[in-house]
């Protein structure tokens, strides 16, 4: 079937959404990074996802009353969960590129530049992600890279086992993410599973050579990522993905049997291997 054509660039959305356990100064470093890009979203849509608190609050009020314009705030009644904020946060989404951003991760100045130079280049583009950089405490302390595959079919290979994007440097278009059915619920797997319906749905696909997102990571990531409880959730998304048809069930038995070791070791180990193995 021959792909629609690709709509103008106009301008970009940048897309995040922000609950209550989300760090005040965190999130004023997130959005002083998108703020000193050498060049300027054109749109910026926080998803409230359930009542925040109130630092949280005056922070987003401080940022609002500066440039009223410039921000869409979304507010869920209650928390969603990131899947089911981001899906109502795109629709309001002004452009047709939009830019994710997670609310306590920094993008490098030259990111929203870089990526939009990639889709001005190849107008049948549908999503540009990068490597990205893991720290702790603060942006020097840096522990860990993750790289992901640069070309379309390398990227539609990989994705049969592991993410072939960093969700958190990841731009694409909005039109493409609606067509895929945009994102829906699946606990640990919201972005896997939208990576792999843009697939089928027809998406070209390409990651930058370059790591333009830093992303905080901690010791509680690593225990987050234990137990029988983490392996079921895992499991159940990696069923679901299975269930599309773009994996078959040696690539489902594969990763639920190499997470089900990961998650029964000690933290301190899962550690290690994040660091050094799956993520360097």
């Amino acid at each position: 079937m021959e792909k629609e054509q690709a709509q103008p660039l106009e301008g970009f959305s940048v897309l995040m959404s922000l609950y209550e356990k989300e760090k005040p100064e965190y999130l004023k470093q997130c959005m002083k990074s998108i703020l000193h890009q050498t060049i300027i979203p054109n749109q910026i849509v926080i998803v409230k996802d359930g009542p925040l608190t109130d630092e949280l609050e005056d922070v987003l009020t401080d940022y609002v009353e500066q440039n009223p314009k410039l921000y869409t705030i979304v507010s869920l009644d209650t928390n969603q969960g990131l899947g089911l904020a981001l899906a109502e946060g795109i629709r309001h989404c002004r452009y047709d590129l939009v830019a994710r951003m997670d609310t306590d991760d920094l993008s490098v100045r030259t990111r929203f530049e870089r990526q939009l130079k990639e889709f001005r280049a190849d107008p049948g583009l549908d999503i540009c992600g990068s490597h990205i950089v893991e720290f702790e405490d603060n942006p020097e302390n840096i522990v860990a890279k993750r790289s992901v595959p640069l070309d379309d079919a390398g990227i539609k290979e990989y994705q049969k086992r592991r993410d072939a994007f960093n969700h958190v440097t990841v731009m694409y278009r909005k039109s493409m993410v609606l067509k895929a059915g945009n994102y829906q619920s699946c606990l640990l797997m919201e972005d896997t599973l939208l990576w792999v319906h843009m697939i089928q749905a027809g998406a070209k696909c390409r990651n930058i050579d370059k790591s333009l997102v830093y992303v905080r990571i901690g010791e509680d990531m690593f225990r987050r990522r234990g137990g029988w409880s983490y392996l079921l959730k895992y499991r159940e998304g990696r069923k679901k993905v299975r269930e599309t048809g773009y994996i078959n069930w040696y690539d489902y038995l594969v990763t639920v049997g190499i997470q089900c070791i990961v998650v029964l070791i000690p933290a301190d180990i899962r550690g290690i291997i994040f660091k050094k193995i799956l993520h360097r």
